[in-house]
């Protein structure tokens, strides 16, 4: 189940069996998002990256119930395995309900930051989609500025329903739920690389 160092190399072939495409999630909290993801698509091998051990130990517990085979872990910072990444090797990345590090004093501790786009865009294929979701109006802003402002990624909205309502093949997080109780409303960006 972890992501090996050589893995990040060769990622395709990180999956014991063949798999048509690599997408890669950030920070996945309990999993539940990238384990109905691996169920659902399972020609598709997917890395997933969270840094706490909570979070890792229930994506664990999903995958020894259900059985995918066509997932790899990497415990740690997503930049790391974004690094050494080869190029045009992603066709999907998720970022969902990252931390949005409130205070603007830790604004520099945000996954969405022009250098993590620069890392992503060189491992996305063209037509690869980045999703992105926060109900955090603050956060929200911050990264629509970066990420419209990345020459590489064009965002896929064409109305207003295109980020305020959740596409059918993206689960709902435990994050999310939480956001709806509290009746935030959560908003739900699709870019492409160009």
């Amino acid at each position: 189940m972890t992501l090996r160092p050589e893995d990040r190399a060769a990622p395709l072939s990180a999956f014991g069996k063949p798999v048509d495409a690599v997408w890669l999630e950030i920070g996945f909290g309990a999993g539940e998002h990238l384990a109905w993801q691996a169920a659902n698509n399972p020609r598709v091998g997917i890395i997933g990256c969270e840094p706490y051990v909570a979070g890792v130990a229930k994506l664990l517990a999903k995958i020894a119930r259900a059985g995918p085979s066509n997932i790899r872990i990497h415990m740690g910072d997503a930049r790391d395995v974004i690094e050494a990444l080869p190029a045009a090797s992603l066709s999907r990345v998720f970022v969902l309900f990252p931390d949005p590090w409130p205070k603007a004093r830790h604004h520099k501790r945000r996954i969405v930051q022009m250098e993590t786009l620069d890392g992503l865009a060189r491992a996305m294929i063209p037509g690869a989609e980045l999703r992105f979701a926060t109900d955090d109006r603050g956060y929200l802003a911050y990264a629509l500025e970066r990420l419209t402002a990345h020459s590489a990624l064009r965002w896929a909205a064409v109305c207003a329903a295109d980020w305020r309502a959740r596409p059918a093949d993206w689960p709902e997080t435990r994050y999310e739920a939480k956001a709806l109780a509290a009746g935030r409303r959560p908003a739900y960006l699709r870019f492409i690389r160009r």
